[in-house]
């Protein structure tokens, strides 16, 4: 569509997105942050006032950060202070969560999103995120769910293995729990902790469970920019529209182990092996980008330049 001027405003989301902290990190799946940037600017322009989040820990210090703005250096004394004393001494930093008011400066309207708090137990935020949203739509007397919507992002594995997705999918339509339609974002990188699809689930695809309601589902390739926004702003608009679930399986890898301290290489020696010499998503879209003639080296160079001064 208005390729080139989405590419230049994704390069700048993407670069961003780039001083990925080392805990729990997106690497792989790193477009889930445009995506999600993607949904909630569409879903602004269609009169959406306040968004209420739930995600597990993977790549959540990059959405309070990236998504919501929380200010860097509240994230960053976490991570020198809090790390050694865990025990009891208040929660992991990648539990935490936030609530923040801004300016949305895509459509220039003011837009409230909070990230709930998780605990270790993924998914467990599910209906968590749906009982604040509905509360949200309660007290602003929004009965078509125009106002406050849900995103839910989960990983493939937890998605495909926790009962609580399941119920939570299920209340979906009940008139008296109703959110009036949730975007789920699956960040599936094809692995869980050190489990193979194959051994973790018995469908063909770990969104599977999205049928039992009839959503729509997308499976998208991460290291497709251009297919992902696109996939973004449908899922945004059917949701606006029909007021049901939708979800969004974003397919990626994961770059490291579990966490940055884990070595893959012992339990998945051959996909990691293939993943070791696979280039990142901002390398390969902005080679692209030259080959089209799109953007110049240096105007790439540039961009990334100006975040790393931040």
């Amino acid at each position: 569509l208005a390729r080139i001027s989405r590419s230049i405003g994704f390069e700048a989301f993407l670069a961003k997105k780039w001083t990925a902290e080392k805990r729990f990190g997106l690497e792989g799946v790193e477009m889930l942050i445009p995506c999600m940037k993607q949904v909630i600017d569409k879903s602004t322009e269609q009169g959406v006032e306040c968004v209420v989040m739930g995600m597990p820990h993977r790549g959540r210090l990059n959405v309070l950060a990236n998504v919501c703005r929380k200010p860097l250096e509240q994230i960053l004394t976490q991570f020198a202070g809090l790390e050694a004393a865990d025990e009891g001494s208040g929660d992991v930093k990648y539990h935490l969560g936030t609530y923040v008011e801004r300016l949305n400066r895509a459509t220039n309207r003011n837009i409230r999103l909070s990230v709930v708090a998780n605990p270790s137990h993924l998914e467990a935020v599910n209906p968590v995120v749906e009982g604040k949203t509905r509360a949200e739509q309660f007290y602003r007397g929004d009965t078509e769910g125009k106002k406050a919507m849900s995103i839910l992002l989960h990983g493939d594995a937890a998605f495909a293995g926790q009962g609580v997705v399941y119920e939570t999918m299920h209340m979906a339509e009940l008139p008296d729990y109703t959110t009036r339609g949730t975007i789920h974002i699956v960040a599936n990188n094809q692995i869980g902790f050190t489990t193979d699809p194959r051994y973790s689930r018995s469908s063909p695809y770990c969104t599977d469970v999205g049928r039992v309601v009839n959503a729509p589902i997308f499976h998208v390739n991460a290291d497709d920019p251009e297919a992902v926004m696109l996939v973004s702003n449908i899922a945004a608009e059917w949701r606006a529209t029909w007021h049901k679930d939708v979800v969004i399986d974003l397919v990626g890898y994961r770059k490291h182990g579990h966490n940055e301290i884990d070595e893959p290489m012992f339990t998945q020696p051959i996909m990691y092996s293939i993943i070791k010499k696979h280039k990142n998503v901002l390398e390969l879209y902005s080679e692209k980008l030259i080959n089209e003639g799109v953007v110049t080296k240096e105007e790439v160079t540039a961009v990334i330049d100006k975040y790393e001064k931040i």
